[in-house]
């Protein structure tokens, strides 16, 4: 389903990565209150564009910057998010000044692997997107023929590696932070209830992992296919046959106010109710009696809500909550672009620096396969708001 570390010592080198991402991150937050960024206001000159040499239609040449394809879906169904996610990617390139890299922005909704063709045809050395895993599945062969990075934003950890990079947020390590939270305050059963699909299955896996790993016990699963009917059913079912003290969701925060009456009337009133990374692009659940109390793991939120105010301000409307991914792969790009040679391939390997990147959702560095590792806070649904439970780490060496 898409869209819908003790301390070592290491290199100087590979600390300055996440400090100086951070740093560009902070010269963006002080300029969030003007919708004009700097150097680019009036009394300003911007720099001329580059000379076109080639035929009219055609990139113009550009010898001293970096070409990047932001992949993303502007016309069709999920034409809103990608637009979003390339609103806020040309944020950052203004916020940064993006001095050595120039993104060109390709509609993959007419077909992914001719918008990577044309993006490799054109000189573009690294990939930002697909949004859709569909689509990263057509594109990664293109680019892999051409040696060049895919950094996706899809969240199906199936198409990572041999490549591709993946910025999404997955359901693994939610459910493994919250679970792991759960363990601290005392819960040792543990419960799942699941939909039919891929995300279910991916989340039904990471639950059993995430409980065995933790020292707990996984008593009991169960999966629905989203009709009333069927979530009654295994509702019902699950809370016949297991004595939990802790029950995993593993869908949107709209099934989980469906499913929570069902569980106390079952018999578990004290059970402690957990969601995922899903419940964060909801709002309103704290003004829903039946998750009170309730816990989930996410990146944080106050960042984001800066960069979201300022995405208003210049684009008049509020971004999808996964456009904050378009703005941390810029952050990345520009800071790798620093030492990446005009003409030669993206230095992929510094994708996989241990000490990791920082940006608008805090955290994240790049495992072997290829996934993010993000570090999570804890947040508590009370009906006053969502407060933080247990907050993120600041950096991978805490």
């Amino acid at each position: 389903m898409d869209v819908m570390a003790e301390q070592a010592t290491r290199p100087q080198p590979r600390r300055s990565l996440l400090k100086f991402a951070g740093l560009a991150f902070a010269l963006f937050l002080a300029g969030c209150g003007g919708m004009i960024p700097k150097g680019h206001g009036p009394g300003t000159q911007a720099p001329p564009p580059p000379k076109q040499t080639g035929p009219v239609g055609a990139l113009p040449e550009d010898r001293e910057r970096q070409r990047v394809a932001l992949l993303v879906p502007l016309t069709g169904p999920n034409a809103a998010v990608g637009q979003s996610i390339a609103n806020a990617a040309n944020l950052a390139i203004l916020d940064t000044g993006g001095r050595k890299v120039r993104i060109t922005t390709y509609d993959t909704n007419a077909g992914a692997a001719a918008a990577a063709q044309r993006a490799v045809a054109e000189g573009n050395r690294l990939f930002l997107g697909p949004l859709l895993a569909d689509d990263v599945r057509v594109v990664a062969p293109v680019a892999r023929q051409s040696g060049v990075p895919v950094i996706a934003f899809s969240n199906d950890a199936t198409v990572a590696g041999n490549g591709v990079y993946l910025m999404g947020f997955t359901p693994n390590q939610s459910i493994d932070r919250v679970v792991r939270y759960a363990r601290s305050r005392g819960a040792t059963r543990f419960a799942a209830l699941a939909p039919t699909g891929l995300y279910g299955r991916s989340a039904s896996t990471a639950m059993i992992r995430a409980v065995e790993s933790s020292g707990g016990k996984m008593l009991a699963l169960e999966t629905y296919d989203r009709a009333p009917q069927s979530i009654k059913a295994a509702t019902q079912k699950l809370t016949g046959e297991a004595d939990f003290d802790a029950l995993l969701i593993a869908d949107g925060g709209r099934i989980a106010v469906q499913i929570v009456p069902l569980v106390r009337k079952g018999g578990d009133v004290a059970a402690h109710i957990m969601g995922t990374e899903l419940w964060n692009a909801e709002p309103g659940l704290a003004a829903q009696p039946a998750l009170n109390g309730a816990w989930f793991a996410s990146v944080s939120d106050g960042l984001y809500r800066q960069l979201a105010a300022k995405y208003r301000a210049r684009f008049g409307k509020a971004p999808y909550r996964l456009a904050s991914l378009g703005y941390d792969a810029v952050l990345l790009t520009v800071r790798i672009a620093a030492d990446w040679k005009i003409g030669d391939r993206f230095p992929a390997q510094r994708l996989t620096d241990a000490d990791g990147f920082s940006g608008v959702d805090g955290a994240f560095r790049f495992g072997d396969n290829g996934i993010a590792e993000r570090a999570l806070e804890v947040r508590q649904i009370e009906p006053g708001g969502i407060v933080v439970a247990s907050p993120a780490a600041k950096s991978f060496g805490q």
